[in-house]
C-alpha cells in the first residue's frame, strides 16, 4: 500500500513512474532556494540587510515619533494639558519596555522579519483606531500601546537585537549606515506629515502613515530580511564572500582583552550579575531620557518661542537628517577609537542642544536654532550606533536577543519617563527651564555610566585591536 505522502505521476516513458515530493517539503525546498540565490548576490547580503533596515527605520521611525507633529494638533483639538497628552508616549515607552525582553527571547528563535512585519501591522492599526479617539486613554492605547509600544520593532531597538550579529570588524560603520534612514527619512517625511495635518488634520496624516507602512515595509521585510550569515551559510563581514586582503587580515580574536569573558556562553541570567550590564543600562536610560525629551517637547517649545509651525517641523526633519553624517561618521569612528569615545561625543551633542534650547528662550535666532539641530543631531543621534554595537561587544552569544532585549526594557524606562516629566515640570512651573536642566545633568550622568562599564576592558573594536597587534609586532 502507498504511503499518503507519495504522490504518483505518470510522467517518465523510460521507468513508468516518478515520485513527486509533498507540498510541506516542496515549500521547504523553496525557502532553501530562496535562501541560497540570496546568498549569491554579488555583494554581502549583511549590506543587503543595511539597506532593508536604512529603508524600514526611515519610515518605522518616523511614523513612530511624529507623534511630536501630532502633539500640538490634539493638545488644540481635545484641550487636554501636556503631560496628560505626553503620557501616551510614556504609555508606549511602558509597554515597549515590557515587550522588550519578550521580543528578544522570541528574536533567538523567530526569525526577525516575522516579529517586523507584526510591528508594522500594529502600529498601522493604532493609527487608524486613534483617529476614532475622543477621550485620553483611547490616545493611550492607539498611539501610545499599539504605535510606540508595539511599533518597537521597527526602531533602533528593534534592530539592534540582530544586525550587529552581520558584522564584527565593520560593526559600528554598518549600524551607522543603517540607522542613518532615519535621518533621510525624517527630512522628508516630517514636512510632508506636517503640511498633511495643517492642511487636511491629524486624522488624515495618521491615515497615510499606515498606508506607507503597509505598502512599503511589510512587503520588503516579510520576503527579504533575515537574522543572520549563518542563515544563509555565510559569516561576519561576509567571510565567505570575496573579501581585500586587508579586510582577511583581520583576526577577531586579537580584539579579546579578557579571554575568561570572551569564552562566557552568556545567559541573562550571567549578564545581570556583572556591573558592566548596569552601568551600561543605566548610561542607556538616560540617554533616551534626553533624546525623547527634547524629541516631544521640541516643536511645542519651538513655536513658543517665536518660530513658525512650519520652521519648528522642518527643524525637527532636519535634526534627524543632520544625524545622517553623524551616524555614519561617528559609527564609523567608534570601530576605530572605540564605543566609550564616540558615546561620549554623542551624548555631549544633547547636552549642548539643551543649553542653546535654553538660550532661545530669551533669543530666538534662527542661527542658534540650526546650531542646536546640528548638534542635536548631528552628535545626539549617532548615540544610537553605539547602543545598537555596544551590547554586542559585552555579551555576543546564542542568547544575545534575551540580554538585549532586558537591557531595551531597563533603557526604555528613561525614554518612556523623559517625556512624561518634561511635560509634568512645565505645567507645574509654567516653563521648559527645570525639565531641560535635569536632562542636561542627565547628560552628565550618560557619559559617566559609559566609561564605568568599560567595554574596552573586555573586547576591543576592531581599531584599537589592529593598532594593539602593531605594537606587539614592534616590541617583538
Amino acid at each position: 500500500m502507498q504511503s499518503w505522502s507519495t504522490v504518483w505521476v505518470n510522467k517518465e516513458p523510460a521507468n513508468g513512474w516518478a515520485v513527486r515530493k509533498p507540498p510541506m517539503m516542496t515549500s521547504r525546498k523553496s525557502v532553501t532556494s530562496l535562501n541560497q540565490r540570496l546568498a549569491d548576490v554579488p555583494v554581502f547580503y549583511g549590506w543587503i540587510v543595511v539597506a532593508i533596515v536604512f529603508v524600514t527605520m526611515g519610515i518605522g521611525v518616523n511614523v513612530r515619533t511624529a507623534f511630536s507633529l501630532l502633539y500640538p494638533a490634539i493638545l488644540e483639538e481635545f484641550g487636554w494639558d501636556r503631560a496628560t497628552t505626553a503620557a501616551a508616549f510614556t504609555v508606549g515607552f511602558i509597554f515597549a519596555g515590557a515587550m522588550s525582553p519578550i521580543l528578544g527571547r522570541l528574536m533567538d528563535r523567530v526569525d526577525p522579519r516575522y516579529l517586523i512585519s507584526a510591528s508594522a501591522l500594529c502600529v498601522s492599526a493604532g493609527l487608524v483606531l486613534s483617529t476614532y479617539a475622543t477621550v485620553p486613554w483611547h490616545i493611550y492605547m492607539t498611539l501610545g500601546v499599539l504605535v510606540v509600544g508595539a511599533g518597537i520593532m521597527l526602531t533602533y531597538v528593534g534592530h539592534s537585537m540582530f544586525l550587529p550579529m552581520w558584522f564584527e570588524k565593520r560593526r559600528g560603520l554598518a549600524v551607522g549606515l543603517a540607522f542613518s534612514g532615519v535621518g533621510v527619512g525624517s527630512i522628508i517625511l516630517m514636512p510632508l506629515i506636517q503640511e498633511i495635518i495643517t492642511e487636511d488634520g491629524w486624522r488624515a496624516a495618521c491615515w497615510v502613515m499606515a498606508g506607507m507602512l503597509l505598502i512599503l515595509v511589510l512587503p520588503l521585510n516579510l520576503v527579504f530580511q533575515r537574522k543572520s550569515p549563518d542563515v544563509l551559510g555565510l559569516k561576519p563581514d561576509g567571510e565567505s564572500s570575496t573579501r581585500s586582503s586587508k579586510l582577511q587580515s583581520y583576526d577577531p580574536s586579537s580584539a579579546i582583552v579578557d579571554i575568561e569573558w570572551a569564552n562566557t556562553e552568556w545567559s541573562l541570567a550571567k549578564a545581570a550579575k556583572t556591573p558592566e550590564f548596569w552601568w551600561m543600562s543605566l548610561a542607556s536610560s538616560c540617554a533616551l531620557y534626553v533624546w525623547y525629551a527634547v524629541q516631544i517637547h521640541q516643536t511645542k517649545y519651538l513655536v513658543e518661542v517665536g518660530f513658525s509651525t512650519l520652521e519648528a517641523s522642518f527643524a525637527l526633519g532636519l535634526v534627524a537628517f543632520a544625524g545622517v553624517a553623524g551616524q555614519i561618521f561617528l559609527g564609523h569612528l567608534s570601530d576605530r577609537i572605540g564605543r566609550e569615545w564616540v558615546w561620549s561625543i554623542s551624548v555631549s551633542g544633547f547636552a549642548l542642544c539643551y543649553l542653546l534650547l535654553l538660550f532661545m528662550e530669551f533669543h530666538p535666532s534662527p542661527i542658534i536654532l540650526y546650531i542646536m539641530v546640528i548638534v542635536q543631531g548631528g552628535l545626539g543621534y549617532a548615540s544610537a550606533t553605539v547602543f545598537g554595537a555596544m551590547p554586542a561587544d559585552l555579551f555576543q552569544g546564542k542568547r544575545y536577543g534575551e540580554i538585549f532585549g532586558v537591557f531595551s526594557m531597563l533603557a526604555l524606562v528613561g525614554g518612556g519617563i523623559g517625556p512624561w516629566l518634561t511635560g509634568y515640570l512645565y505645567d507645574v512651573s509654567g516653563s521648559y527651564q527645570s525639565g531641560f536642566w535635569l536632562a542636561f545633568a542627565l547628560c552628565i550622568l550618560s557619559i559617566i555610566s559609559v566609561w564605568m562599564a568599560a567595554p574596552r576592558k573586555r573586547r576591543l573594536v576592531a581599531g584599537q585591536a589592529e593598532k594593539r597587534a602593531a605594537l606587539e609586532t614592534v616590541k617583538i
